[in-house]
């Protein structure tokens, strides 16, 4: 009996320090109860805080930025040239060589007894005779593009023109002192005299000839507001821009003489043949720029029109100059040396054998 009493207490004493660790395990400590109701303080305020707030629309996705402008890129290039002619750019004047390339906003002007040919991007030319002046107020051309449009404004003397794509996919016109011309794919002629103006038209003629296929476009002839004068749809006709009542101009026939239809068929020979030469110069230049695009950079002093080219920079098309720590070696394979014939290297020969019968050889 009094072992089972023991016994009893024993297993009860056991029971009673289990539930006590249990408990002991169970109940956070005071240090731990005092965090986690900070947890939960910190917790419910920060949900308060955003109970709190107005509503925020999420941010809308950004729009891609338009492109930045291209850099100033060239649009056309000398083709011909005979005497000297000038380009004056941002306010400059510079002296005119083959080759060289136009930019927008230039205005091109030659010298007595010269002549300068400049085809443009799309194989429109235009051909300046002496003591002629022609600004490039405007000009926009992508291939198989519906936006494609220029203007010329041709101040004095007598410029010849043969139209190309701009004309036939968008807006090309030519303008001076006294109308405006809307090109539509064709070749033409425009003599501006010595001070003509708005208030002294002084006889502005405009002509119509065919092109190099034979084929005759059409000239739209206006006045300096808009208002249509009349249009040029056959060739060897033309127009001469007079004064009209209230003030107005008038576009009336033009008869032009045998030796005048035979000047201008000199001179639309040579933009003709200027187109034909300037559309190879076009090509072959622009890709000198896709292959070297900081080369005829107009940022660039080194090769501004007139310049000459830098001493050791190769001058055909399509070899930049090897950047440095890549020239070859002097012994690599390929370099000339100087003062050396320039022969294949020699192979190595075997020692030659001495004269006489060979040595036997011993057993």
């Amino acid at each position: 009996m009094t072992w089972h009493r023991f016994s009893f207490a024993a297993w009860l004493l056991i029971c009673l320090m289990l539930a006590g660790a249990v408990n002991a395990f169970a109940m956070p400590s005071a240090r731990q109860a005092t965090r986690a109701q900070a947890s939960v303080d910190a917790i419910s305020g920060a949900v308060k805080l955003a109970q709190n707030q107005p509503a925020q629309a999420p941010a809308p996705a950004t729009a891609p930025s338009p492109a930045q402008p291209a850099a100033d890129e060239p649009i056309g290039n000398v083709a011909t040239l005979t005497g000297s002619a000038t380009v004056t750019r941002n306010k400059a004047s510079t002296p005119l060589n083959l080759q060289d390339d136009i930019f927008a906003n230039d205005v091109l002007q030659t010298s007595a007894n010269s002549t300068l040919g400049v085809t443009f991007y799309d194989a429109t030319t235009f051909n300046l005779t002496a003591n002629a002046r022609i600004a490039v107020d405007n000009y926009v051309y992508e291939e198989g593009g519906k936006q494609n449009g220029a203007l010329f404004d041709v101040a004095k003397g007598t410029v010849a023109f043969v139209a190309a794509a701009v004309a036939k996919t968008g807006d090309m016109k030519i303008s001076t002192p006294t109308a405006t011309l809307g090109i539509r794919g064709t070749t033409g002629l425009v003599e501006v005299p010595e001070g003509a103006a708005a208030t002294n038209p002084n006889n502005v003629a405009i002509k119509l000839y065919p092109d190099p296929d034979g084929h005759v476009g059409r000239i739209e002839v206006n006045d300096r507001a808009g208002a249509r004068l009349g249009f040029l749809t056959q060739g060897a006709s033309g127009f001469t821009i007079r004064p009209g009542a209230g003030g107005r101009f008038t576009a009336a026939p033009l008869m032009i003489s045998p030796q005048q239809a035979l000047r201008d068929q000199g001179i639309v020979r040579q933009v003709h043949a200027a187109q034909s030469v300037g559309r190879q110069i076009v090509t072959q230049r622009r890709i000198q720029r896709l292959q070297n695009p900081g080369r005829n950079n107009p940022a660039n002093p080194a090769r501004q029109p007139g310049s000459p080219r830098q001493p050791g920079l190769p001058n055909r098309p399509g070899q930049p100059p090897q950047p440095p720590g890549l020239q070859r070696q002097p012994n690599a394979p390929g370099v000339r040396q100087p003062g050396l014939q320039n022969r294949p290297a020699l192979q190595q020969r075997r020692p030659a054998a001495p004269k006489g019968k060979p040595p036997k050889e011993r057993r």
